[in-house]
């Protein structure tokens, strides 16, 4: 049978599908599902920066909640679901109970917890870290250039007090992508994982407040993320993962085609089971033995922009054929 090992971030790994951040990888017994149904690594569910804050500083006297008694409530009690000590718990206590890389989560805005709490995370055992940095570019008072050392603040400050790799989770909301992975992988980040999926907003017209939207993705949304897979494959100094929109065996080859290392898929596990990830690998082994690949490195990148002969089919041409229906 085809082999399905590969390296993520200096791991290895025994397949290149991860289970991505998400309540499913928020106790151990939920780690320990994933594992048994295959997955090559699992990301933990997110810590949160406010949940830190919540414990630290009350919250109350905090700059984004005056006046908010709703977000201050909602907060404490998420801190108190998952506090920053019993996250260690829970990297230290899946890390033990596993035999496949157990990478922690952190979502953050600002650098101000994560120097000293990534240190905490390390030593608790956890093979690698994904900083999820989740900035908005909706304040019209900050530029893209100041959004963008944001980024790179919080990543060289976590960079510089943890040895383990780090990737670091983006979103596709920027003026030069391929200008901020380069950045990002310059300094320091071993993996960028494209990408991560905002908040989704919607609204009850009767009520007439604000509501959250659907929270999983669709298959619709993985086009965005091919594409700059494909773009930027082989061309930063950084692992790929491929992430949002992925549903199937056949999405994850396409990740894989284009270029990236490892996919990580959440929706598709919650639609139809834990279970699901070895119904994945079986589709992705029965593609390679069907077209004679021994294992992950004898296709991946064979369609990235580096790897292709007419590299403007990735970006102009597929343009133009759109707009004119010419092919």
């Amino acid at each position: 049978m085809p082999d399905l090992g590969t390296k993520y971030m200096g791991l290895q790994l025994r397949n290149p599908l991860l289970v991505a951040s998400c309540s499913l990888t928020a106790t151990v017994e939920g780690v320990k599902k994933a594992a048994d149904a295959g997955a090559g690594a699992v990301v933990l569910k997110s810590l949160f920066e406010e949940q830190i804050e919540a414990e630290v500083d009350e919250v109350a006297d905090s700059s984004w909640l005056p006046g908010h008694p709703e977000a201050f409530d909602y907060v404490r009690k998420m801190g108190g679901a998952l506090s920053s000590v019993k996250y260690l718990e829970l990297v230290n206590e899946a890390k033990n109970a596993v035999d496949i890389p157990v990478i922690a989560s952190l979502n953050c805005v600002t650098p101000r917890w994560w120097i000293n709490y990534a240190r905490k995370l390390e030593d608790a055992g956890a093979d690698g870290l994904e900083l999820n940095i989740s900035i908005r570019p909706s304040d019209p008072e900050r530029t893209a250039k100041q959004i963008e050392k944001l980024y790179f603040d919080i990543l060289e400050s976590v960079r510089s007090r943890i040895k383990i790799p780090i990737a670091v989770k983006i979103g596709p909301y920027f003026t030069s992508m391929g200008h901020v992975a380069t950045e990002l992988a310059n300094r320091g980040a071993d993996a960028l994982v494209l990408f991560n999926r905002f908040f989704r907003l919607d609204i009850d017209i009767e009520k007439m407040k604000l509501v959250s939207g659907n929270p999983f993705s669709s298959p619709e949304e993985m086009g965005r993320t091919l594409r700059w897979v494909a773009l930027l494959a082989g061309r930063i100094r950084a692992d790929v993962a491929a992430s949002r929109g992925i549903h199937d065996a056949d999405s994850l080859i396409k990740m894989l085609l284009a270029g990236a290392n490892v996919v990580e898929m959440c929706s598709a596990f919650y639609k139809n089971g834990i279970e699901y990830v070895s119904t994945v690998l079986k589709g992705l082994q029965d593609w390679m033995a069907r077209h004679n690949f021994a294992d992950i490195e004898a296709f991946r990148c064979k369609l990235s922009q580096e790897e292709s002969e007419h590299p403007e089919l990735y970006e102009r041409l597929q343009y133009i054929k759109a707009l004119t229906g010419i092919e």
